[in-house]
């Protein structure tokens, strides 16, 4: 991949923790809890699994920088969202971790040489994993969990639908007590 192909894959793993924000913006917080089904998770907790899987990519990341050909640890989302409490954790510091952990990687790779591109690790699922590859794989990363929040969101709203708004009565307005008062005054 030369840099010019790798721009816009650059770019769009910049600017996926804005895309991200903009999404949830929209979405009521009370249904942020609200889980489809057990084996789902919840709004709440896909928020607090993209910090931790953005804290792991970001170790990751500098592992294939620094230390090429190294084995990186398994990152297990199911165990970690399981054992961590993902319930009690913030997910306005959780967000804010992923932007800022997005950031500092983003600003990382697009300053590196073009030989760096072709370091590898050893992934504990795929094997040898190219810094290209990865980016790759990231990039991806946060576009698919926004999907699964909207899934998320169209599955609540099937459950609780919107309320219609209130109308106003038809009725006319019964002169004001304070009106007929002034005027008995005079």
């Amino acid at each position: 991949m030369t840099r010019d192909e790798r721009r816009p894959l650059l770019e769009s793993f910049g600017r996926a923790p804005a895309l991200l924000s903009a999404v949830l913006r929209e979405l009521p917080k009370k249904m942020w809890l609200y889980k489809p089904s057990p084996e789902r998770w919840s709004i709440h907790e896909i928020i607090v699994h993209l910090a931790d899987s953005e804290a792991s990519s970001y170790v990751r990341c500098r592992h294939l920088i620094a230390e090429p050909g190294k084995a990186v640890p398994e990152f297990d989302p199911a165990r970690w969202a399981g054992t961590l409490g993902y319930f009690h954790q913030s997910t306005r510091e959780a967000l804010e971790l992923i932007r800022r952990l997005r950031k500092m990687n983003y600003n990382l790779l697009v300053t590196l040489p073009e030989p760096v591109w072709l370091h590898t690790l050893q992934h504990p699922e795929e094997g040898e994993i190219s810094l290209e590859k990865w980016i790759e794989r990231q990039e991806r990363h946060i576009p698919h969990h926004i999907e699964q929040i909207k899934s998320n969101y169209d599955a609540w709203i099937g459950t609780h639908p919107p309320r219609k708004p209130a109308t106003r009565s038809e009725r006319p307005n019964p002169p004001s007590r304070l009106m007929s008062l002034s005027a008995e005054a005079c």
